[in-house]
């Protein structure tokens, strides 16, 4: 019996390599329970900053100005419940930079967070 030859897969370019936009809800209140009260407000930047990391598959996360502005606007402590942010995967144009993408979260204001799904946005890029 002839050995099988191994057949060479060839190199696809995963979902991560393109450039995308996403509006997502953050559940803040379980990634925050149990955290010390002088803590929240940091700890909510940090865990926002890692689930894009994770949801975009990039290493290099920037957060916009408005969305800190959110997360810190009931005080260090009491962190609102609840967000929704806009991810969005970009062309790094820097020639020193680590990845090929960066992800730019920019807060989303809505009035209620009722039957909100993560939806797609097109992109007028």
């Amino acid at each position: 019996m002839p050995l099988l030859e191994r057949k060479e897969k060839k190199s696809k370019k995963g979902k991560a390599s393109l450039v995308c936009t996403r509006e997502y809800t953050v559940h803040l209140h379980r990634r925050l329970h149990g955290i010390t009260r002088k803590k929240r407000a940091p700890r909510a930047i940090k865990e926002v900053r890692a689930f894009a990391e994770k949801t975009m598959n990039t290493k290099d996360v920037r957060l916009d100005i408005r969305l800190n502005k959110f997360l810190w606007s009931q005080g260090v402590k009491s962190v609102p419940n609840r967000v929704r942010v806009r991810l969005s995967r970009r062309r790094n144009e820097e020639a020193d930079s680590v990845g090929q993408f960066y992800t730019y979260v920019t807060y989303v204001p809505v009035t209620s967070f009722k039957k909100l799904t993560t939806v797609n946005v097109e992109t007028e890029e």
